[in-house]
């Protein structure tokens, strides 16, 4: 699509009023976009066709639609964090990840849809409702960016952006058979945060296939000086072609994550994948990182953040009964953590990190499902139980995700398959230590080889 405005076989007008048409047949019934700018996209597309037209340069991203996650505050665009309590906020400034799509050239549709605050991987609130997943409209379509999903697996976005602390671009696109991708922390630089050099937390793109994924992040990577973190390596680099030869390449096949309950329909369509790798001329064994204790550290360094988070935000504290009760326990518990138990997570966080990086020096990829169960009824605010096991908390039905999450590997979802009442399940890819590039290859490898009756 974006060769095709550039070659000016398409105008941004067409393209943008596509979309716009998509979104009015089709978002009624799934609810991914949740304010939408529909005018102000139509005009902004009228100035890009004028501008090409006068043979200014074009961005990477020139003429194509893009509705922002309602967490990434958008200059004159509401913005409610899927909460009551900004329910009519709309903000003076754009986000960083927000300036560098527009200054690529992406036509701002809106925002789509996210749990309250981004917590949690079921994408419902009390100002819009819930998002449905597009394959089964009883079924949730995962999150915190399940609205960016939903919009590009029912052809109303064609990229979308989203971020990810434990699972949160990997689990949506799980869900929705589209793809998910966590970027190394500081590869897509963030800005304004209150925790600059935290690196739980990430930002990054969401497309149907691999190489839309890449040709995204092209556009939004590259290091910033607002962001203490960011990576010193320039986004064009993701641009090239992802072809590869992985002959003799070393992937390890997960086995049991510790003894973490997956559902017995994830399990087989995972690895029913083995033999994809295998096609590819990949070497693939039965192994896995040693994740004792990251579930603890985990959770202690979420709370903490949580905590912080709502000290950035006075109005919370005034305006508790308007949040939801999951939200409130992460915040009292972080309140109530002591600086040893900070200290000792991190110390923790750490020493897995060594383990993992360790064993990746034998492993250039590492495969293992992208969470533990698949689409579940909507109006479950998370699962309670897997396979017999109760859950303990809102989250732990996400550890196969968030257990990469603390380590920072970029890590991706790829659509894998189906259950057999067609509900779609992901496969979760992870790559060595800032090897995003890798990865991307990797992905793309196993999309072109899976049979398209599968994915």
């Amino acid at each position: 699509m974006a060769r095709r405005i550039r070659a000016k076989d398409l105008s941004a007008r067409e393209v943008v009023t596509a979309h716009l048409e998509q979104i009015e047949r089709v978002n009624p019934r799934v609810n991914a976009i949740v304010t939408l700018a529909a005018e102000q996209a139509l005009e902004r597309a009228r100035d890009a066709d004028d501008s090409f037209a006068r043979g200014k340069p074009a961005g990477a991203l020139h003429g194509l639609p893009i509705a922002h996650k309602d967490l990434q505050i958008t200059k004159g665009v509401r913005t409610t964090f899927g909460s009551r309590i900004y329910k009519d906020f709309v903000p003076s400034t754009d986000a960083l990840l927000v300036e560098r799509i527009r200054d690529a050239g992406a036509i701002l549709l809106g925002k789509t849809n996210t749990p309250e605050f981004g917590a949690g991987s079921q994408t419902f609130n009390e100002v819009f409702g819930a998002t449905l997943n597009p394959y089964d409209t009883s079924k949730t379509c995962g999150g915190s960016s399940g609205g960016a999903a939903v919009a590009l697996a029912c052809g109303m976005l064609p990229i979308a952006d989203g971020s990810d602390l434990g699972g949160s671009l990997r689990n949506p696109a799980n869900f929705c058979n589209v793809v998910g991708f966590r970027p190394s922390p500081g590869r897509v630089p963030a800005w304004p945060v209150g925790m600059g050099w935290s690196s739980l937390a990430v930002e990054g793109p969401m497309a149907r296939s691999v190489p839309d994924v890449a040709f995204f992040l092209a556009a939004i990577a590259g290091p910033d000086a607002r962001s203490p973190i960011s990576i010193d390596e320039p986004g064009a680099r993701f641009a090239g072609p992802l072809g590869r030869d992985f002959k003799g390449v070393r992937v390890a096949w997960w086995k049991d994550l510790g003894g973490l309950p997956v559902d017995a329909r994830v399990r087989d369509a995972v690895n029913s994948q083995h033999r994809v790798f295998e096609s590819l001329g990949c070497v693939v064994e039965e192994a896995e990182p040693d994740f004792s204790g990251a579930d603890e550290c985990f959770k202690t360094l979420r709370c903490w953040h949580s905590a912080l988070a709502a000290r950035a935000r006075p109005e919370l504290k005034s305006n508790r009964h308007l949040v939801k009760d999951t939200v409130l326990w992460e915040i009292d518990r972080g309140e109530k953590l002591t600086a040893a138990e900070i200290g000792l997570a991190e110390m923790k966080r750490t020493e897995i990190y060594h383990r993992v990086r360790q064993f990746m020096e034998r492993y250039e990829f590492f495969v293992l499902p992208v969470n533990q169960v698949p689409p579940f009824d909507v109006q479950q605010p998370y699962p309670v139980e897997i396979a017999g096991v109760r859950m303990e908390t809102y989250i732990d039905w996400m550890k196969s995700c968030y257990f990469i999450s603390l380590v920072g590997n970029p890590a991706m979802s790829v659509p894998c398959g189906f259950t057999s009442d067609g509900l779609p399940v992901g496969i979760q890819i992870v790559g060595r230590h800032h090897d995003d590039w890798g990865l991307l290859q990797m992905g793309h490898g196993f999309e072109r080889a899976l049979p398209t009756s599968a994915g």
